[in-house]
């Protein structure tokens, strides 16, 4: 009997290795992966499938796509039909090297370009939400707001206090909160909107699964259908340098959006209340027509797990490939991946200058460890990165070529290009080109920049630190 059971137990073993292998190789499309998982599920039996079930599974785009074919989740042009008429734009004299990057965008992006926007750089929460807020108490028919945090306490209270006086004038407001990063918050305002006409929902609660990733990392707020507010910055009080310790402050930019595109940020918003409420709004209402204000050609960019391609990586890389002067890019958290690490290579061997600016201090440092780690090939490659001193610098910019730009709520990591919602804008206008051109150029003279010979001196116990936790960039 026991030869039996051993017998058994040894053929169930043998079944469930080989199960996990043959599965390993039909869906990881890294051949190093692959062979990685297969020799594990092969060489340790029970265990190798064990952490192959735990860990080696992909279950994050799995299970947001698996929202959208079961129509939790639905498209923003399921909501309200979109005006295509961005085939027919021409790109500014300046940017027609980069037409390339606009057929690539025209592929994958559902969202046309369009023209007619003007976009307004907001330094800090000192410029940034009195803006918002000014926008709040002008709404006449409906507030949509959406914030990754949203701390009630401080600046975030007038927040609150404003909101609900636009309700309580007949605006409706709506107001969705992520769930994981509302436990950043020290006052959430769950509570204080309770009791008000403001309509306040949580992106995925925590009591409906512990979801570290699949995260609304997005930031909107859009006013009457005619004026947005996007980018990276949460509703925080740590983002007023005015009144913020420097040891905890946040530098950040936001942005004012005027224009066509506000429409398609909308969109965007409306697909997120979908799915944290079911309810689908498509009222006329949330789609004012818009005149021309400016002369920026912008594309809203919304992103995510459960899209057929990572838009905005693939976009990110076609316009590192159609570069042909200067790359820019601020980002507080930097770790790219092999293809990423690649086209950064490649313009920089190709003469374009390209130029890194990251926290020499970072809010989470096992993320600046993990960075530190791919940093030598960049800079062995010809790359130029710039530590920028405190207070900690969460802004996100791309710059091409001084006519082309990137911002929105996506870091330069695992995180946001393949895990959580993000959203951004691709602009083509050279106006606000130069001011992000300035942005960069106000930053570099009390930046440090890192040489490859700085980075060797390192001791090894650091350097072995370093690789270590670049052994989780997939997960960071």
């Amino acid at each position: 009997m026991d030869g039996l059971l051993s017998a058994l137990l040894i053929t169930s073993s043998c079944l469930l290795s080989l199960a996990a292998a043959g599965h390993a190789l039909l869906f990881k499309s890294d051949p190093r992966s692959a062979l990685v998982w297969t020799t594990l599920n092969l060489s340790l039996p029970l265990v190798g499938p064990f952490l192959y079930w735990c860990v080696g599974i992909n279950r994050i785009s799995r299970r947001a796509r698996s929202w959208q074919e079961s129509g939790r989740r639905i498209s923003g042009t399921d909501i309200y039909p979109l005006e295509q008429h961005g085939a027919s734009l021409t790109l500014p004299p300046a940017a027609a090297h980069l037409h390339d990057l606009r057929v690539l965008a025209d592929r994958i992006v559902t969202t046309p370009l369009r023209d007619g926007n003007r976009i307004t750089l907001l330094e800090n929460g000192d410029n940034a939400y009195p803006a918002m807020l000014v926008a709040i108490r002008r709404a006449q028919e409906n507030i949509n707001l959406s914030s990754y945090i949203f701390d009630a306490a401080g600046i975030g209270g007038d927040f609150v206090h404003q909101l609900k006086e636009a309700a309580a004038r007949g605006v409706e407001v709506r107001v969705i909160i992520d769930a994981l990063g509302e436990k950043y918050s020290r006052l959430s305002p769950t509570r204080l909107f309770q009791g008000s006409p403001v309509r306040l929902a949580r992106y995925l609660p925590l009591r409906h699964g512990a979801y570290i990733n699949l995260r609304n990392h997005r930031k909107l707020l859009i006013v009457d259908g005619r004026e947005a507010f996007t980018g990276g910055m949460n509703i925080r009080g740590r983002h007023i340098l005015s009144t913020s310790d420097p040891a905890h402050a946040l530098l950040d930019t936001h942005f004012s959006v005027q224009g066509p595109v506000v429409a398609d940020l909308q969109r965007s918003f409306l697909e997120d209340w979908f799915f944290v409420t079911g309810e689908k709004l498509d009222a006329p209402a949330f789609f004012p027509a818009i005149e021309p204000v400016g002369n920026a050609l912008v594309r809203c960019i919304s992103d995510g797990p459960d899209k057929e391609f990572r838009k905005l990586e693939q976009i990110i890389i076609g316009a590192l490939s159609c570069s042909s002067r200067s790359v820019r890019i601020m980002t507080p958290y930097f770790i790219p991946d092999r293809a990423m690490i690649s086209a950064l290579n490649t313009a920089a061997l190709r003469g374009v200058e390209v130029s890194i600016f990251l926290p020499g201090l970072n809010n989470l440092p096992f993320v600046q460890w993990a960075g530190q780690a791919l940093l030598w090939e960049l800079l062995a490659n010809g790359v130029k990165i710039y530590y920028q001193p405190p207070p900690f610098v969460h802004t996100k910019l791309l710059l091409v070529d001084d006519v082309w730009s990137l911002i929105g709520s996506a870091n330069l990591d695992t995180r946001s290009l393949r895990l959580n919602f993000e959203l951004n804008l691709s602009i083509f206008d050279t106006a606000f080109a130069a001011r992000v051109r300035q942005h960069f150029d106000q930053a570099l003279p009390h930046a440090h920049r890192i040489t490859l010979e700085e980075l060797e001196k390192r001791p090894l116990a650091i350097k072995l630190r370093d690789s270590f936790f670049h052994l989780f960039a997939p997960y960071l």
